[in-house]
């Protein structure tokens, strides 16, 4: 694929894993070039359970993480999401919650007109109310609500 060539959007994921499983951009890359026959990873960071923040795809590159947006967007993995009966769980580390402000702050002052929202966040308005809502959501990707955390944290 092709340069991104504006940053409307950083969008955050899970990797839809349980907490037990301690992966990174390596196993992600795996999975997205030998399972879905991708270039590379479809995201441009990870962020491990430790809270290492790990470099996927080249952040100027187009992603590969949320169809009708890859072009226009980062992307940023954090690792877990998934609780022991299978269905989304916010389960993520400290570590990873202050890696996640550290970077979402870094990325918004290099572009400082960006949306930061949740992949969730990004699925199709069904009933065209204006609003995403959960039955609407196509995934429940990252397992969190992105504008709740921004508050939090204080970033909006």
């Amino acid at each position: 694929m092709g340069l991104r060539k504006q940053t409307l959007y950083i969008v955050i994921h899970c990797s839809a894993t349980n907490p037990k499983q301690n992966i990174g951009a390596e196993e992600i890359r795996h999975w997205h070039v030998k399972d879905n026959g991708w270039r590379d990873i479809g995201y441009h960071y990870v962020i491990r359970r430790s809270g290492v923040i790990e470099d996927g795809r080249p952040e100027d590159e187009v992603g590969a993480h949320v169809a009708g947006y890859n072009s226009i967007s980062i992307g940023i993995c954090m690792i877990g999401g998934l609780g022991d009966n299978g269905k989304a769980h916010n389960n993520f580390t400290n570590e990873q919650w202050k890696a996640l402000g550290r970077l979402v702050r870094m990325l918004r002052a290099k572009y400082p007109k960006t949306v930061v929202c949740g992949h969730r966040d990004l699925s199709p308005d069904l009933n065209k109310d204006g609003a995403v809502t959960p039955n609407e959501w196509v995934k429940e990707c990252p397992s969190f609500s992105v504008q709740e955390w921004l508050k939090k944290e204080n970033i909006l």
